[in-house]
């Protein structure tokens, strides 16, 4: 079972106008808090439900299980994704959970279905899939995860996304591809009949050919500076696929650290592209100009480099909620 290319960017580009996805997120990318660990998810609670009343409409974490290269050590904290997100659902009562993104690689794509799903119903309808092809080696091969390579893990991710949507649908997908199968796929109870999709990444072949494809939303994981340029390849992409690029959400993570707040670590270099410094005004005015203005429809941020500031985080989204509300 294949899905043709114009029938499943159309169904997606009419899906799309139905559901607004992102237009200003929060990522947790760390729980390194130095406090017992017993304190470690009442202080991710209080920042989703921080991040809530600010005005953030999502709130995003890594589907990871050890730290990044970027962050720290291997070996510091690092929560199990959907379980984090299915605690934070009886936490807060308005906003988007997600993760940013996950991992193909780490479940069969039935589960993976059944697990957002399960989340869009027990918030509400308050679930977005993030998605990517997987990229961390050291948790594939400590953690017993086929890695595979780069084309292996990019053809798993298409066949996934063919399964995931239609169960997200109420369709009972048979498929048999390279990678997975499925055969009459139920996929119930739901709440909605569509879960908005975003792929994570930079690639301008194959990562923004599903996206233009498959998603509802693309996050953008590329340094400011080759925005432009993303978004001019991502609309041949669109084209190429018989899509209106407009129906295509765009965002980029960006990690923000602002004045006059302590901070427990430097950027790291690997992401300095993707970093604004400065008072909580001048990231504003950085992320209008850099990002905005440019033409990406919204923004995710972090605030890693900080670790969990109480207020911070409202600062922060009273700055950046004027340059995304409609």
């Amino acid at each position: 079972m294949t899905l043709g290319t114009s029938a499943v960017s159309k169904r997606a580009a009419g899906l799309l106008n139905e559901f607004v996805t992102i237009r200003l997120g929060l990522q947790i990318p760390s729980f390194s808090y130095d406090a017992p660990i017993a304190d470690l998810f009442p202080a991710v609670t209080a920042q989703a439900q921080e991040a809530e009343a600010a005005g953030f409409d999502t709130v995003l974490v890594m589907d990871h299980f050890y730290q990044l290269p970027t962050m720290g050590e291997p070996d510091e904290p690092m929560l199990e994704a959907y379980t984090t997100l299915g605690a934070l659902a009886s936490a807060t009562e308005k906003i988007q959970l997600s993760t940013l993104v996950t991992g193909n690689t780490y479940r069969n794509p039935t589960l993976l279905a059944k697990a957002v799903t399960t989340l869009d119903v027990v918030t509400g309808g308050r679930a977005i899939l993030g998605i990517g092809a997987g990229w961390f080696e050291l948790e594939h091969r400590q953690l017993g995860f086929e890695f595979g390579t780069f084309t292996e893990r990019f053809e798993k991710l298409e066949e996934a996304l063919q399964i995931v949507l239609p169960m997200f649908h109420g369709e009972r997908p048979t498929f048999s591809g390279k990678w997975y199968h499925t055969e009459s796929a139920i996929n119930e109870p739901r709440i909605r009949d569509h879960i908005p999709v975003m792929l994570g990444g930079s690639g301008e072949k194959k990562t923004f050919r599903l996206a233009a494809r498959y998603a509802d939303h693309l996050n953008l994981i590329t340094p400011m500076s080759e925005l432009r340029h993303k978004l001019d390849v991502l609309d041949q992409r669109c084209a190429e696929a018989e899509r209106d690029p407009s129906t295509l959400e765009t965002s980029t993570l960006l990690t923000v650290v602002v004045d006059g707040f302590d901070t427990r670590r430097d950027v790291a270099e690997a992401v300095s592209g993707r970093a604004v410094h400065g008072t909580a005004e001048q990231v504003a005015a950085q992320i209008m100009t850099n990002v905005l203005d440019v033409g990406v429809d919204s923004v995710i941020v972090n605030l890693s480099t900080h670790g969990y500031t109480p207020g911070l985080i409202t600062k922060v989204g009273e700055a950046l909620r004027p340059l995304v509300s409609a």
